[in-house]
């Protein structure tokens, strides 16, 4: 269906907006269970994991449903959904005045979350496969920028109170909503049969049905290591700049700008001009060992309590993730055909959400051993990525 209005400038402000909203979160996490369950307890990392692990796995739970029915209904309806979804979970949160109601608050907006991957569909529907990895790379910017804008201005409303970042959360994506609504029209050919039966909308179905696409599955499981390694990270690094460096929500916002703003440079401006000239599969590879160092760097901050140390693995770190996201992301949808990008997006964004499942629960349980353990371990996993992206392009003689 050829849209009667631009739709990626509609995408960017919606993409934005959303994840403005996910990231003003982000900085008061730690700080909001700790009023909860008391100064100094030796929990609040092991709850930070459980909350964002419960989320993780509600989205794994619905993330391939809500990718079929953007194939079967449409992806316009599916994200007004999500989006809505996200504002009654952010609401929830605002309101808590006990733990159980952030749990409520992450479980609502786990199970209604298909906003990023119904949003990559949109980008396959109106885009060539040839300048996907270019528009992929500019949705990617933006989601830098939210989450560059987003953790900063949590960490300057926390001034006002820890739950003033969470209800801004809830009003920023009610805007998104209200802007979707009016703006955002639909660019997918509905096709009535597509399969919607109960076990194809099972969490495992869309991995069973991209089974034959072995070039896709191979990847997929290349990147579950690199996927696992950031979910660790971005389950337990706000645990670990308060507890290392004892920062404090404004000072957790500002690295998370800093590395908005890196990823803004990469992904936003550099990502077309390196892809043509190195191809998506040296920049993945690339990516992959930036981060590496990254991780490395982080799991020296327990010993090295500088701010400067950690600026500079956010660097490293931002760099490799700018070079890897948009040119797994293009990677992924070249795998896939036109009529079953909802599917294998679905799959795609389920897989993350398996590891962001995992990550911060194994982050959590080894964490309380030693604050460097997680990032230990991010790099052996980072290091096994790049060895199975190398083993298969060296496979298909693609590198």
């Amino acid at each position: 269906m050829t849209p009667t209005r631009p739709v990626l400038p509609i995408l960017i402000v919606i993409t934005f907006l959303n994840t403005v909203g996910i990231g003003i979160i982000i900085p008061v996490l730690p700080f909001l269970i700790e009023q909860f369950i008391g100064v100094g307890s030796d929990k609040i990392a092991l709850y930070s994991g459980l909350i964002i692990s419960l989320y993780a796995l509600c989205e794994f739970l619905v993330a391939p449903t809500l990718g079929a029915l953007s194939d079967r209904y449409g992806r316009r309806p599916i994200l007004l959904f999500s989006l809505l979804g996200s504002v009654i979970g952010y609401i929830f949160l605002g309101a808590s005045g006990v733990l159980w109601m952030l749990f409520v608050g992450r479980i609502i907006d786990g199970l209604t979350a298909g906003n990023i991957s119904t949003i990559f569909a949109y980008v396959a529907d109106i885009t060539e496969p040839k300048d996907r990895g270019k528009n992929y790379g500019i949705i990617g910017g933006t989601l830098g920028l939210g989450f560059m804008i987003g953790p900063a201005l949590g960490g300057f409303l926390s001034h006002f109170g820890l739950h003033a970042p969470l209800w801004a959360a809830a009003l920023v994506t009610f805007v998104s909503l209200i802007w979707a609504y009016f703006a955002l029209p639909e660019t997918h050919i509905v096709d009535k049969n597509a399969s919607t039966e109960h076990h194809s909308l099972s969490p495992l179905s869309s991995f069973l049905q991209i089974k034959t696409n072995k070039f896709l599955v191979q990847v997929l499981i290349a990147g579950v290591f690199f996927f696992l390694a950031f979910a660790m990270l971005q389950g337990n690094g706000t645990n670990l700049f308060k507890d290392s460096l004892s920062w404090n929500p404004d000072s957790i916002g500002l690295i998370f700008l800093f590395i908005g703003a890196i990823d803004i440079v990469i992904q936003g401006g550099l990502t077309d001009i390196l892809t043509k000239r190195f191809g998506e599969r040296k920049l993945i590879v690339l990516g992959l060992i930036l981060c590496a160092v990254g991780f490395g760097l982080f799991g020296l901050l327990p010993i090295f309590a500088f701010g400067w140390l950690a600026y500079l693995a956010a660097f490293f770190f931002s760099v490799g993730s700018g070079f890897f996201e948009p040119a797994m992301a293009s990677t992924v949808s070249q795998s896939a055909n036109g009529k079953n990008q909802g599917l294998v997006q679905g799959a795609y964004q389920s897989l993350q959400s398996l590891t962001r499942v995992i990550g911060p629960l194994l982050a959590a349980a080894i964490y309380a051993y030693n604050p460097a353990n997680p990032y230990v371990l991010s790099v052996i996993l980072a290091v096994l990525s790049v060895v199975f992206f190398v083993r298969l392009y060296r496979a298909k003689q693609l590198i």
